[in-house]
């Protein structure tokens, strides 16, 4: 198992970092938070899971290993696949998913593109014992941080990504009314889909 990649961010897209290990380029699929805290040209390192299938050998990079714990926690859960992991790491933090599955917060987990009311339940029940209680202790301290800086986070990873200053911007400005109406502490991840697709309607 690979279970770190460290080098140089070689490129990056969407849902890519290619990052250059001893001369080799290694693509890491990521999720838009981890990717927003990479930046080409320089040195990174990523938390790493290896998912091996008959036609694939797809690795998952995450910016710790407590990212990756729990991605792979939740891939033990009947349903769940890599994919699928992901897009729940995408969504929620480690943290974040700890305490909804403590509270069984149905609503949290059917903000997850794919799972629905009944997956919602289901996962609820398998995982409660899985992940274990939120380890952030000072997790509303580090929420308000975050909250407080998500339009400087969005316009960090946007200009990693390659667009322009001005781009950044204006893409920046165009999901400031999405950002607004998910409350006081909106997630970046979901932020930067939204930021990508009103680039690429602008393209």
């Amino acid at each position: 198992m690979i279970a770190f990649v460290s080098g140089t961010v070689a490129a990056l897209a969407p849902t890519t970092a290619v990052v250059e290990v001893g001369g080799v380029g290694m693509a890491v699929q990521c999720t838009p938070d981890t990717l927003s805290g990479l930046r080409v040209g320089q040195e990174a390192r990523l938390a790493t899971s290896l998912v091996v299938r008959e036609d694939s050998l797809t690795l998952y990079g995450f910016a710790d290993d407590d990212e990756r714990q729990v991605f792979e926690l939740l891939q033990t859960a009947s349903g769940v696949g890599p994919r699928l992991a992901q897009a729940m790491l995408a969504v929620h933090r480690p943290d974040a998913l700890r305490t909804a599955v403590a509270a069984g917060d149905e609503k949290a987990l059917t903000a997850v593109p794919g799972i629905g009311k009944k997956g919602a339940q289901k996962l609820l029940l398998e995982l409660r014992d899985r992940l274990g209680a939120p380890v952030g202790a000072g997790g509303a301290a580090v929420g308000a941080a975050v909250t407080a800086s998500w339009r400087d986070q969005l316009h960090a990873a946007l200009l990693g990504l390659g667009y322009a200053t001005r781009e950044a911007d204006e893409a920046v400005v165009a999901v400031t009314p999405q950002a607004e109406a998910l409350g006081s502490a909106p997630e970046v991840g979901p932020l930067l889909k939204a930021a990508l697709q009103s680039l690429n309607r602008a393209r």
